[in-house]
């Protein structure tokens, strides 16, 4: 039987506020692993020359966009790929603009680790917050808190535990189990792929250590069986004229072949008679493989409906309590707004049926009298669905947990939301 949890291909994004040094971070961890070609880093090296820099700007390997280079700042997700002899990595590399804040939770929703950048001069500062706060509401398993710039304060280990302490304070309050401190200076690479010489104090793994130890294989939900139909397969070849497969990505627990299964929102029960993966028939499938199923007895199942285990059901419901991030800049939120909802593989429309509270980002203070919710605000709210949809608290599974509404006028997402 193959070790499904084992993984080896770890999600990790950026975070914190602007010039932090998130992008020169990534453009250090590329470098210092050997993972960038020499003509990519003569390019970089004549650009940084250009444009009169003493060091080369190692930011530059990651802000692709024409105008992120001229601005100097992050504005889309660059995501990027590298790997070292333990793990395979991808890099989500997210703006620390608060306008942007949408791309850092499009970056973050599948990431396994988060690092968040501190400046060791400024300390924890409120977009450290906003970004802690999304890590936590999206149930990012581990946090490392990366205080950069040590090389600015000349390496103090009291300015260190000073910013240590406070950011532990405000995380106190959040859902976050496994937070991690590394000093590191992204510019002159210490603490991030060699350890520094300079932190004698520090007894901790830098952080490329830590992005290959981290355990990561419980990440994913094993358990509960949940596998969303996006594709009924129906070749169109003589041959194969009784094939008919229900493809899709296993969002959570491990299916064999043979095991019993029930098919929403029908609540018909029947038996997998054969898995076909990238490479062939194969005799099991667990997240977050993208598979195809076949089953005993032909159903009329289509895209949306979901397959499970008859005594581990989602909830099948019409009313949903979401905790949602506000995309939009054109509008609030408001009661009785008409969405577009988009869940797994299943797309419904829904109404706000209510707006229970607007989070105050500093003091995680539930705002329930001040419930305008505009861009960048969290907030929690109640919505019904004209479909039943199969829900999972999110904290449980992030795939079926996890829905987007879309502004039917204009086609923009505008918000993300976490099913509590």
């Amino acid at each position: 039987m193959a070790d499904y949890k084992s993984s080896e291909l770890l999600r990790f994004t950026t975070a914190g506020s602007v010039d932090d040094g998130k992008s020169t971070l990534i453009g250090r961890l590329l470098y210092d692993s050997k993972s960038i070609y020499q003509d990519q880093y003569d390019q970089i090296k004549k650009t940084s020359e250009r444009m009169g820099e003493a060091e080369i700007n190692l930011a530059l390997l990651t802000d692709g966009l024409k105008s992120e280079r001229e601005q100097g700042i992050t504005i889309d997700v660059a995501y990027r790929y590298f790997s070292t002899p333990k793990r395979k990595f991808i890099i989500a590399d997210t703006p620390g603009h608060t306008q942007y804040t949408r791309n850092m939770v499009t970056g973050a929703s599948t990431a396994n680790v988060a690092l968040i950048l501190i400046d060791a001069r400024q300390g924890v500062v409120e977009q450290t917050k906003r970004h802690a706060i999304i890590a936590s509401l999206l149930q990012i398993p581990h946090l490392v808190c990366c205080i950069n710039k040590m090389d600015l304060v000349d390496f103090s280990q009291e300015q260190y535990n000073k910013i240590q302490e406070e950011f532990e304070a405000f995380a106190a309050k959040l859902d976050v189990k496994d937070v991690h401190f590394i000093p590191i200076s992204a510019l002159l690479g210490d603490n991030v792929v060699n350890r520094s010489k300079n932190t004698p104090w520090y007894e901790g793994p830098t952080l490329i250590y830590y992005l290959e130890n981290v355990h990561i294989a419980s990440d994913h939900n094993f358990i509960d069986v949940r596998f969303p139909v996006q594709y009924v397969v129906r070749p169109y070849s003589d041959e194969f004229h009784d094939y008919r497969g229900y493809a899709g990505r296993v969002a959570g627990g491990v299916l064999k072949k043979g095991d019993k299964v029930m098919l929403l929102p029908s609540g018909f029960t029947t038996t997998i008679s054969q898995i076909d993966g990238a490479d062939g028939e194969q005799e099991e499938a667990f997240p977050p493989q993208s598979v195809t199923l076949q089953l005993a007895e032909d159903f009329d199942l289509s895209r949306g409906d979901m397959i499970v285990r008859e005594n581990n059901k989602p909830e099948v419901t019409q009313d949903i309590d979401l905790m949602i991030c506000w995309f939009s800049s054109d509008h609030q939120l408001n009661e009785n707004s008409k969405y577009t909802i988009m869940h797994t593989s299943q797309e419904a429309r829904c109404v706000v049926k209510k707006i229970r509270y607007r989070l105050d980002i500093n003091s995680l203070h539930r705002d329930e009298e001040n419930i305008k919710v505009g861009m960048n605000d969290i907030a929690r709210i109640q919505i019904r669905t004209t479909k039943p949809l199969f829900a999972d608290p999110y904290r449980t599974n992030r795939i079926t947990g996890s829905v987007i509404l879309i502004d039917e006028g204009t086609n923009n997402t505008v918000a993300a939301g976490m099913i509590i």
